[in-house]
């Protein structure tokens, strides 16, 4: 998982959140009970209800986190040996754009007026790029960082000139 439920309640925040993974048949859930579903804390100030249709939600954003994993691996895997060891501070952007993009698809917009939809065409241009080599995961990148890379080797075509020829040579 390359974004967390706790790391999407810092940005884009609970109350985005659930007011886009609630279902439309049911209220959207308080913010505060949001945040704590997505924190993983202490509920019991909730009904039942409340907290089954914010488990509802979480559920749908887990979802869209691992739809968003599968287009980065699809990405990354033409380079880089999956799973990552660590997880660069750029992928988890990118995770969080595509997750929020998932999570919004519905909506109406273009790149121009909505920062959803450039955010989320920004991180699938960085992840071409990064396929293609054009782009560097930055100083964690397992492709720089890889000791067998490090590696100078010198290879010789064989001696031009030899000594038993060069006596005719001034």
């Amino acid at each position: 998982m390359y974004v967390t439920p706790v790391q999407l309640a810092e940005r884009p925040g609970a109350r985005e959140l659930a007011q886009v993974a609630t279902r439309e048949r049911d209220a959207i859930v308080v913010d505060e009970l949001m945040d704590a579903t997505l924190r993983a804390l202490d509920r019991s100030a909730w009904s039942a209800d409340d907290i089954a249709v914010a488990d509802e939600a979480l559920a749908r954003i887990q979802e869209a986190i691992t739809d968003a994993d599968g287009v980065i691996d699809g990405f990354l895997a033409r380079r880089y040996p999956l799973p990552l060891a660590t997880v660069p501070g750029v992928v988890v952007a990118w995770s969080r754009a595509i997750t929020r993009y998932n999570l919004h698809k519905d909506r109406l917009s273009t790149d121009q007026n909505d920062p959803i939809v450039r955010d989320y065409r920004d991180a699938l241009k960085l992840l071409q790029l990064t396929a293609d080599g054009k782009f560097s995961l930055g100083a964690n990148d397992p492709v720089l960082t890889d000791p067998g890379d490090a590696d100078v080797q010198f290879v010789s075509d064989g001696h031009v000139f030899r000594r038993d020829r060069s006596r005719r040579y001034p």
